[in-house]
């Protein structure tokens, strides 16, 4: 197990290419903080998937967009597994406009400025 002794956060993992990232990481040896933003059950759905296959994963509630969101996640993930090595970054959003006509307030929102 290439990931032994690890432990990964993921945003925005409770479902799609999230929540392969997580099953995926876990199979291969880390402890798993999985990601939500507003569905708790898809959380704790992608954790049990983990759990039957004998992996170790934790569900995270946290609004990655914002830093407190972030904040709270690697602290909710450290004082479960004692640190953290691996972070991926996966949440996004969908909005449907056109290209030309997305509002300014949308690509804020997925390319916030440092």
């Amino acid at each position: 197990m290439q990931l032994e002794n690890k432990v990964a956060a993921v945003t925005g993992s409770s479902l799609g290419i999230g929540r392969a990232i997580a099953v995926a990481f876990a199979r291969e040896g880390a402890s798993v903080a999985v990601n939500y933003r507003s569905h708790p059950e898809e959380g704790q759905e992608a954790v049990e998937e983990i759990e039957t296959s004998g992996g170790k994963a934790i569900s995270v509630q946290a609004d990655v967009s914002e830093p407190d969101g972030v904040k709270s996640l690697i602290q909710q993930t450290v004082k479960e597994f004692g640190r953290l090595d691996i972070m991926v970054n996966n949440a996004g959003i969908e909005q449907k406009f056109p290209f030309l006509e997305t509002p300014l307030e949308v690509w804020e929102k997925v390319t916030p400025s440092t």
